[in-house]
């Protein structure tokens, strides 16, 4: 029996070879298929090469969000880690409000860095205007949280938020927690200053601290 064009693709994006799965990647992405969906979705949750990764969400990007964003969804409750963090990262390119309500606190809050981080990236294309304090109220609490990358992505997310989350971040500079006051501060700094980066930022809120003071 004759292999189909789909049997082929769906053998390419689990070749060995990343060279190969990403021209499959490619392949479907260029001439979308919607009965291939559940077959980037499933290889997103486990390629372990980002640049694959990058084309299989280009690919899933190029269907219409109302085949994908269901699927993707669903993949939120997945209990392997990168299959959520994918999914969310797929979502905020799409940018489809529909998959708003599946951002849930227990997302914003995943004690997987790399899920953390994807939901607040999701969160803020999605949020609607009416949902942005209380999103920068639950990413408040995540400040202090991991290394100097994972800080930045947070103070990026709240201050993409705009100005109904700076008293948040405002009062976070009064935080028992140094850790939690010097991000406060920092992010603070970072939404007064765009320009001056969050390495400066991060450094002046440090001084700061030590000093005893806290943000303005």
């Amino acid at each position: 029996m004759e292999e189909t064009e789909a049997t082929r693709a769906r053998r390419a994006m689990a070749h060995r070879d990343p060279s190969v799965r990403v021209r499959a990647a490619m392949a479907v992405g260029t001439a979308p298929d919607p009965g291939l969906v559940d077959d980037l979705v499933e290889r997103c949750a486990v390629e372990p090469e980002f640049s694959v990764r990058e084309m299989l969400t280009w690919a899933l990007i190029r269907h219409a969000p109302g085949v994908t964003v269901p699927r993707l969804v669903g993949e939120l409750r997945s209990q392997r880690p990168q299959a959520r963090s994918q999914a969310l990262h797929t979502l905020s390119k799409i940018g489809d409000r529909r998959a708003w309500p599946a951002i849930t606190r227990e997302l914003l809050t995943d004690a997987d860095d790399e899920v953390a981080r994807s939901a607040w990236r999701a969160a803020v294309v999605l949020a609607p205007d009416d949902a942005r304090a209380e999103l920068g109220r639950v990413l408040a609490t995540q400040l202090g949280r991991g290394g100097k990358d994972l800080r930045w992505s947070l103070s990026r997310a709240l201050v993409a938020l705009g100005e109904v989350v700076m008293p948040i971040v405002r009062a976070a500079t009064a935080a028992a927690d140094p850790v939690v006051r010097a991000h406060a501060i920092a992010t603070e700094r970072l939404a007064l200053d765009p320009d001056a980066g969050f390495e400066l930022a991060i450094e002046e809120a440090k001084r700061i601290v030590a000093l005893g003071g806290k943000g303005t």
